[in-house]
């Protein structure tokens, strides 16, 4: 059985070092980049499964990022990993057709939760975030 296959976006290096070494043992991490336009660019050539991105990055954000994505008719699934607790940012998310929208904070203890149910067909939000904004 081949394994998941995930890209990683965000513009600080220990935080993508962290999320590889949470998911690299169950999943294959095709990618990481730093910055929108990149992270744009690899998701058309890369082609992943899941995409877990940062909000706030340099180039393009992640909301523009995901739009373009989403612009050029790929369904693949979306989880922002994010310090943006705001309900703004988390209806923006969801209306970007995001499947899971994860605190930074929690990501150790939550992310790997969240990539389980988001590649199995389900949504995850952080438990601390207000869960009726997810519409």
């Amino acid at each position: 059985m081949s394994r998941k296959r995930i890209l990683i976006a965000d513009d600080h290096e220990t935080m993508l070092d962290e999320v590889r070494t949470l998911l690299a043992e169950e999943y294959e991490i095709i990618g990481s980049v730093k910055d929108g336009r990149a992270l744009a660019q690899a998701a058309q050539d890369l082609k992943p499964d899941l995409i877990i991105t940062d909000i706030s990055m340099p180039a393009m954000t992640g909301f523009e990022a995901a739009a373009k994505i989403r612009s050029l008719g790929m369904a693949t699934k979306l989880i922002f990993l994010t310090v943006q607790s705001d309900r703004a940012y988390l209806k923006k998310a969801h209306a970007l057709g995001a499947s899971g929208y994860v605190l930074k904070v929690y990501a150790h203890e939550q992310l790997p939760i969240a990539v389980s149910k988001v590649l199995t067909g389900g949504t995850f939000i952080s438990p601390e975030l207000p869960a009726q904004d997810w519409i």
